[in-house]
């Protein structure tokens, strides 16, 4: 399988996300992206899977998947806000 993205770790600090993405840190402000991350507890936010191809990310006590790529170009994959 072809890795396209490779995530080396999301953080939490309030309403935002902070993750290490193929050697760049970027910072998502949780509002604009999933209600479901915004209310979730630490424990539900800290267990997440990455894809084995850094594609996306899930959460699976909240049930909630993000495209790795939205993420990074939200301008070319318009996030959609549930």
């Amino acid at each position: 399988m072809k890795t396209i993205h490779k995530v080396q770790g999301i953080t939490f600090s309030g309403s935002q996300m902070k993750m290490k993405v193929d050697g760049k840190e970027i910072v998502i402000n949780l509002t604009k992206i999933s209600k479901r991350l915004l209310k979730a507890s630490k424990k539900e936010r800290e267990a997440y899977d990455v894809s084995p191809s850094g594609y996306g990310i899930h959460w699976p006590l909240i049930d909630e998947d993000l495209s790795v790529d939205a993420l990074l170009n939200p301008k070319k994959y318009p996030l959609v806000y549930v």
